[in-house]
């Protein structure tokens, strides 16, 4: 299950926090997956197929911050092992555009990966951040995720959505090893 956090609603929808929804986004536009919402439920899920693998994915509704909830009831519904979890969200400690794939860890301080690990009671999931750099003065952090990003990183952080996606197809077709060698490296890939 891939779940990608970001912040629901158009006012949100380009904003350097919704990097997870995005590139959830382009994994449903390249397997042809729709999502659905059911009633009462907090979040969107989509199946599709890639390699003979199935694969949900999951853009929560609710905020980032409180994104835990929608995981768990997601992974309740669709039977999956917090283990197989792949959670995709920004990251202020790393330069726009950069990858970083873990198997297992810490939030960093990311409230969304905090609410996951809360709501699911474990830090045992794979995780990919997407940079997105720290504003340049300090006290300016909210702002700066919540705002789209500068032209000059917007190349940047589109050509990360489209990495990501593809080292999610590629830890479906070659494991979580090959995805980390890939993905794990000091500057951006184009």
């Amino acid at each position: 299950m891939v779940v990608g956090l970001g912040n629901p609603g158009e006012r949100y929808a380009g904003t350097r926090h919704n990097v997870g929804f995005m590139v959830v986004d382009a994994l449903a536009s390249r397997l042809g997956v729709h999502f659905k919402k059911k009633l009462f439920h907090s979040y969107f899920l989509g199946k599709g197929l890639h390699a003979g693998s199935p694969l949900y994915l999951v853009k929560p509704l609710t905020f980032m911050n409180d994104s835990g909830r929608a995981v768990r009831e997601a992974v309740r519904e669709t039977g999956s092992d917090p283990s197989q979890l792949m959670v995709i969200c920004d990251s202020l400690d790393l330069s726009p555009g950069n990858l970083r794939f873990k198997l297992k860890g810490s939030s960093a301080g990311q409230k969304g990966l905090e609410s996951v690990i809360r709501a699911i009671g474990t830090q045992d999931f794979m995780r990919l951040w997407i940079g997105i750099g720290r504003p340049d003065r300090k006290g300016k952090v909210v702002g700066h995720v919540l705002s789209a990003p500068a032209k000059v990183e917007e190349d940047l952080l589109s050509a990360a959505v489209e990495r990501a996606a593809q080292a999610v197809l590629l830890l479906l077709t070659d494991g979580p090893i090959k995805v980390m060698n890939k993905v794990n490296r000091k500057e951006p890939q184009t």
